[in-house]
């Protein structure tokens, strides 16, 4: 799908396959516009066909129209920013993809918490002049390094939001087991919930949230002891890969909470090394690789390279 931004505003050529759709189908069905952004839409007039404010019920857009969206109003910072290095892998006028270092959260937890990375691309996002607040996809533990999306607006937030629910973002993570994992390829499909003994551990349980790991050994490091594995998750839940390979007997290294050894301060062997999805706006296949920032002696580049 053409598009191109114009100043505060998103111009979409409507494809073929749109023709004869009414404005209102397109944006309740094809991009499942939330409720609340379509009345802002309509109260404010911001959306337009070939320059013209027009009845979204009646009206039926024909191939080559040039629909118009007002989508890059400036939007008040809700966070406080926090000047840090961001290793950004990819950017447009619709989203960012950040590379989070171990050890840091994703969003704050407490009400003055400022050096997570929200805080350091709210930051970006200040010094760039894009006048939004950052709202992240999905997160990662504070000791899972990786892939970050994020969002610059409200209806990127809203369409990624429903591609991950409809489990089309695919996460891809690299992580040391301990042992031999065997067999060298499976699925985990054990349901995860709380751990009534421990305030933030997980642990399989029947009455769990349904969970779903896929996992292949790609190579065995006699050294460490442990299994180099590649996972991808079809649900995310909270810990759920260091819940399920613990659950399976090959903790991670450095994983102390879900039984894992090793000389990492209790910092797990785990990183998000790629993140694929479907441009909501352009419907092209986006595939980023997070090249690793810490764990720096377990994982490689050539690690993150063989999921290319």
């Amino acid at each position: 799908m053409k598009t191109k931004r114009m100043g505060e505003w998103l111009e979409v050529s409507i494809p073929e396959e749109w023709n004869e759709l009414t404005i209102e189908k397109i944006m309740k069905k094809k991009w499942q516009v939330p409720r609340k952004l379509i009345h802002r839409f309509r109260s404010n007039k911001e959306v337009t066909l070939n320059g013209d404010v027009m009845h979204w019920k009646d009206t039926k857009v024909q191939t080559g129209d040039a629909l118009r969206i007002r989508l890059f109003a400036p939007q008040p910072l809700e966070v406080t920013p926090t000047f840090m290095d961001i290793d950004v892998i990819y950017e447009d006028d619709h989203l960012l993809v950040v590379n989070k270092p171990e050890g840091m959260f994703t969003h704050p937890n407490q009400p003055n918490q400022a050096d997570t990375l929200v805080n350091g691309v709210a930051s970006y996002f200040q010094i760039n002049g894009i006048e939004a607040t950052p709202k992240y996809v999905h997160r990662l533990d504070k000791d899972t390094s990786g892939a970050v999306l994020f969002a610059k607006h409200d209806l990127a937030i809203a369409m990624l939001g429903e591609e991950l629910k409809d489990r089309k973002i695919k996460r891809t993570y690299l992580a040391w087991a301990h042992g031999k994992v065997k067999p060298k390829k499976g699925v985990i499909k054990e349901p995860i919930g709380k751990d009534r003994h421990h305030a933030t551990r997980r642990r399989v349980s029947p009455n769990g949230q349904e969970a779903e790991t896929h996992y292949e050994s790609l190579e065995y490091d006699p050294n460490l002891k442990a299994t180099l594995v590649k996972l991808q998750l079809q649900t995310g839940r909270t810990h759920q890969i260091r819940v399920h390979m613990s659950h399976k007997g090959n903790p991670l290294l450095g994983d102390e909470l879900y039984g894992g050894k090793g000389d990492m301060e209790g910092k797990q062997a785990l990183h998000a090394a790629k993140l694929t999805f479907i441009h909501p706006f352009t419907e092209e296949r986006v595939s980023c690789l997070a090249m690793p920032l810490g764990h720096s002696s377990l994982f490689s580049t050539e690690h993150v390279q063989i999921l290319e």
